[in-house]
């Protein structure tokens, strides 16, 4: 399946188009097309995979573990994966992907057309596959700004959010009618198809060649710290990752218990489980066609608090429902909410990142997500197991309203307006002589003079520098007051290499910039003074 706090902004940032602007791009369609078709492939392999352990182990418990099995890749590959695509070329590296997800998935439907498929083998191939979309999920989730020109992201996020709904609304009816009508292995053998012309596209499309930089690439270890050190002092991303586990915990329990739902409490067959699973992305699209009327009537928190709250009353409704149309109803609602909760979350962290780390940051998005995802479907398959269905759900919907006044303090979207644009504003450090590149550690110095009588607010201002420094490489600083003179202060910053803090040139941003310009306007005797330090070795 493809998947598709600084005061200092900038109203350019992500301006609103129309919402068919991304349309008017060719290679924009032809990718939303495919990834559409793909994913409607993918739901049908979902909802057969569901319904296929039902028959092969009603326990509860095992059935939640066919969505713990598909989200737990994402938990454990997707850091590593969003520092791969920041590193190496995202369309090849997504063609290997398509390519292998392919033929794992026609291997998988041979076995079940042989009767080969024991509740091991479907969750060790749900866990592979998952495997491979998971190493792929951070770079389709970046290649998005590479397809449309910049003032018709924010269109072109919302369309893929449409895309991959209209998907869901088919995919899981398709695969409950192909499964009644033509066996449990149909969906199976139209999900490998359909990834297809997923393939073509992309060997059809030429990438953009992002940046100007002539830095060799990270290295991969060195890429996963970065990516994590930036997030842990990104506050936009630190509050978008909070909120989604609040969310994401309660909601899976209405994703990993809907199989028992339409078998044991409905006694209906697998068209009805696809319906079900349908009326959830039908009613995911009719809230996409809602969301810029409600984010702009309600704002982005308030918009996440209406969604849990929608999301606790579809959770009371599972938990009731003894027929067909009682379920529907909560499918609807339940799709609603789920997208006006999802979208929020997913364009909060979009617009938190900077382009160099936007894989790694929307893979530890997608971590969280499918982290709190896999925790939860585990989580309410065993109190289903020793409580039943119904409370299952009450607890879920009990914990989804108090999450609203646990996680209201942290705000969602507060990066939308902040210039992430390099600057390149820092001059070229001036050297002696020439160093190997992976020479460090790096200690950089920044002496200021100031006006004793500002001491305060010049900490308080330089203090924000600390986050922006570690941001974009520093594992340590520190600002120190001189003892003797009043006047003098001096900011320190540790990076790992030579090379690590030639990055830091290129990843300084315009509102950094603007940042530093600030607490430069303390400097009372001319520009402050920057030195560069290098660890001292033996020639």
């Amino acid at each position: 399946m493809a998947d598709g706090s600084s005061p200092l902004r900038d109203d350019s940032i992500l301006p609103r188009s129309s919402p068919w602007a991304p349309f008017r791009h060719a290679i924009f369609v032809v990718m939303w097309v495919a990834t559409v078709v793909a994913n409607i492939g993918g739901w049908m392999y979902t909802a057969a995979s569901g319904w296929l352990m039902t028959s092969l182990d009603p326990d509860p418990l095992t059935v939640s573990l066919v969505q713990v099995a598909a989200s737990l890749p994402i938990f454990l590959i997707a850091m590593p994966a969003g520092a791969l695509a920041d590193i190496i070329d995202r369309r090849r590296f997504l063609i290997v992907v398509e390519i292998a997800t392919t033929v794992i998935s026609g291997v998988f439907a041979i076995l079940i057309g042989v009767d080969l498929v024991t509740p091991e083998i479907l969750l060790a191939f749900t866990f592979l596959i998952g495997a491979l979309g998971a190493l792929g999920a951070p770079a389709w989730q970046s290649i998005t700004p590479q397809l449309v020109p910049r003032e018709d992201l924010q269109a072109a996020i919302a369309a893929n959010s449409v895309g991959f709904n209209v998907s869901r609304a088919i995919g899981p009816a398709l695969g409950g009618a192909a499964t009644a009508a033509l066996g449990v292995v149909a969906p199976f053998w139209i999900n490998v198809i359909s990834n297809l012309g997923v393939i073509g596209a992309l060997m059809g499309w030429h990438s953009p060649r992002q940046g100007t930089s002539h830095l060799p690439a990270e290295r991969f270890r060195q890429a996963i710290r970065t990516g994590l050190r930036h997030a842990r002092h990104n506050p936009h991303l630190r509050a978008t990752l909070l909120r989604s586990v609040g969310f994401f915990v309660f909601a899976s329990a209405y994703w990993a218990l809907l199989p028992l739902i339409a078998r044991d409490r409905i006694a209906a067959g697998p068209e009805v489980y696809g319906v079900l699973l349908g009326a959830i992305g039908a009613g995911a699209v009719v809230g996409a066609f809602a969301l810029p009327w409600a984010k702009a009537r309600f704002g982005a928190d308030r918009l996440v608090a209406a969604g849990t709250l929608g999301t606790a009353a579809a959770l009371v409704l599972f938990g009731l429902a003894r027929d067909t149309v009682t379920a529907l109803g909560a499918s609807l609602l339940a799709g609603a909410s789920w997208i006006a909760v999802l979208a929020s979350l997913n364009v909060s962290a979009q617009v938190a990142l900077p382009e160099w780390v936007r894989a790694r940051g929307l893979a530890l998005f997608m971590t969280v997500y499918f982290g709190a995802h896999t925790a939860g479907s585990a989580l309410w398959g065993k109190v289903a197991t020793l409580w039943g269905l119904p409370y299952a759900h009450f607890i879920a919907a009990a914990g989804a309203l108090l999450t609203i006044p646990l996680t209201w303090r942290w705000h969602l979207q507060t990066g939308e307006g902040v210039d992430l644009t390099p600057s390149a504003h820092w001059p070229a450090p001036v050297v002696s002589r020439e160093f190997a590149q992976d020479r460090g550690p790096v200690l950089v110095t920044v002496e200021y003079r100031i006006d004793p009588a500002k001491r305060v607010p010049f900490l308080m201002a330089i203090d924000s520098l600390c986050h922006e420094r570690r941001r974009d490489g520093a594992y340590a600083w520190g600002v120190f007051e001189d003892a003797a003179d009043p006047a003098r202060f001096v900011e320190t910053f540790l990076v790992d290499s030579w090379l690590e803090h030639l990055r830091q040139h290129e990843r300084v941003t315009n509102a950094d910039r603007l940042l530093q310009t600030e607490i430069r306007g303390f400097q009372v005797d001319g520009a402050p003074k920057v030195t560069h330090m290098i660890a001292a070795e033996r020639d």
